[in-house]
Formats: structure tokens, C-alpha cells, sequence
């Protein structure tokens, strides 16, 4: 049974759907032979090559499908490769075989917390798409007083350049001086929303963190720059979100060896803490809660 080649590419893993939609668009995947074009359909056998390379394609049940939770720090941003040579998020992240880590969503370089990434492309071309609005919880701290006026309107609804947007909720979550801490809700993901939000009220933000999506949160013993794999049911969580069937399988066993491969986990952790230091500018933010 034949399969739109973009659907098949994201799912094995090599990108997100509309990544892939880019690849077959700029003429950089072939299929038997031939340039693909965007709404070919491929049978399970088909010979198919990304930039002249073969790649490896796996049906529906040869995959498993992982989700990685990753503390982002300032300073990273959310490209693969930065032309300024800045550090990237993927650069941490362990290696996956015959696929790539596919981020759910953005996070600006100025904006630290839970980052999700998967290697079942569908599952981020679901979870990224506007009808799917899935809460998101942010710890900010604005600088200076914020006027109960100001919040009303953030709860009430304000316009920004590219329309109207509003908090779900709003909460003092207390501070120090003129250091004030909140925490705050929306189901979108327009660009640099929650940042434009504060700013609509010419309030600053010092700093952002996202500590939550949807029912995933941020584990606070997760290190800036440490990632962790999640377990099959928030797996599962994220999938019947996103409409899909529920995996069966996960590499995170409960036999006698899953002890052995989480140290080994820990460690990869570690190593990729250390492995690129964030500047001192860069200081470890105090979680805060509710």
C-alpha cells in the first residue's frame, strides 16, 4: 500500500513532515531513481535517496517511537546549524540511529526550559500544527512594578501586530524587591508570544522559562543542557494528543539491564552538560512554583 514520501520520510525519522516538504520541493530526494515531487506516493520497496544517499525506510511497526525532554539554556538556539557558529540545541542530544532528533515547537535563544524532541516526525508535524493547542506554563520574571490594570489586560485579551492574544492564566508567584515572579498559560505558539504579551503592557521580562507542556513537565532535577528520555505512557500521552495510535514498545525496559542502561543514560547527561559551557552571563535561574 503506497504512502504520500513525505509522510514516510517524517516518520522514519529523518525530519518533520514539513521539513520534508521542503526537501522534495527544492528537488533533493529521488525516489527509484527519479526527482521526486511533492504528493508522490512510494510502496514499501522503494529506493529512495536524500542528496544522493540512500536512507533507510522502516514500516510502521519497525519503529519506536521516542520522545526526549531536554532543559534548553539561554544562550541555544533551534537551528541544526548556525551560520554565526552559535550552539545549537541538537548538539547535546544523544546519537539516533538511521533517524534525527525532530523538535516540537521553538524556544527563542533568550528563552530557557522544557524543550521536547522526537524521532517520529508525525508525531511533531501533529503536535506543531495550530489546531493542536496544547497548554504551555512559563515561569517569567518582569522587572519593575506591574500595575493590576496591566494583568487584567493580559488575562482579558490585548491585540498584538499579528492579532488578538491573551493569557489562559496569570499568577503572582512571588520575588524579591523589583524582581516579580509569575506564572502564565496560553495555547498557542506564535513567535515570541509570551515575551510580546508583557511588552504590550510595556512591562520587562528578565527572564523566561517554560516548565510545562501540556501535562510534561520540566523535571527539576533535569540539569540546563541535560536531557532525559520519557516513559511510554508520556509517550503515549503526547501521541493521543496528537491523534495517534499508541506505541507498544519502548527502549526504556523494566528488566535487570534498564538499571545498567540508566547509568549509562546519566552519564551521557553529564558528558553532554559539560560539553558545551554556557557563559557566565548564563547562570543556573531559580525555578520557581506555584
Amino acid at each position: 500500500m503506497s504512502e504520500k514520501l513525505q509522510k514516510v520520510l517524517a516518520r522514519a525519522g529523518h525530519g518533520s513532515r514539513r521539513e520534508m516538504e521542503a526537501w522534495i520541493a527544492a528537488g533533493r530526494v529521488s525516489v527509484d531513481g527519479e526527482i521526486a515531487g511533492l504528493g508522490d506516493r512510494v510502496e514499501a520497496d522503494a529506493k529512495i535517496r536524500i542528496d544522493g544517499r540512500a536512507v533507510s525506510l522502516k514500516s510502521a511497526d519497525d519503529i519506536v517511537c521516542r520522545v526526549l525532554a531536554y532543559h534548553k539554556p539561554e544562550g541555544e538556539i533551534c537551528s541544526r546549524k548556525d551560520p554565526e557558529g552559535r550552539t545549537t540545541v541538537f548538539e547535546r542530544l544523544p546519537k539516533v540511529r538511521d533517524a534525527r532528533w525532530v523538535a516540537v515547537g521553538r524556544l527563542d535563544i533568550n528563552t530557557s526550559g522544557l524543550l521536547l524532541f522526537t524521532c517520529d516526525g508525525e508525531l511533531a508535524n501533529r503536535l506543531m500544527h495550530p489546531s493542536n493547542e496544547v497548554e504551555r506554563e512559563y515561569a517569567v520574571r518582569t522587572f519593575g512594578e506591574v500595575p493590576e490594570a496591566a494583568v487584567q489586560r493580559l488575562r482579558t485579551g490585548v491585540t498584538l501586530e499579528d492579532g488578538p492574544a491573551q493569557f489562559d492564566s496569570i499568577k503572582a508567584a512571588g520575588g524579591e524587591g523589583i524582581n516579580q515572579w509569575w506564572h502564565v498559560t496560553l495555547r498557542e505558539g506564535r513567535n515570541r508570544e509570551v515575551r510580546r504579551l508583557w511588552e504590550s503592557q510595556e512591562v520587562q521580562v528578565s527572564r523566561l522559562i517554560r516548565v510545562r507542556y501540556g501535562q510534561v513537565e520540566l523535571p527539576k532535577t533535569l540539569p540546563r543542557g541535560g536531557w532525559i528520555e520519557l516513559p511510554i505512557d508520556q509517550v503515549n500521552y503526547l501521541r493521543q494528543l496528537a491523534g495517534l495510535e499508541p506505541e507498544t514498545r519502548s527502549l526504556l525496559g523494566s528488566d535487570k539491564h534498564s538499571v545498567a542502561r540508566s547509568k549509562v543514560k546519566s552519564a551521557k547527561i553529564r558528558r553532554a552538560v559539560r560539553k558545551h559551557k554556557v557563559g557566565s552571563n548564563h547562570g543556573k535561574p531559580t525555578r520557581q512554583r506555584d
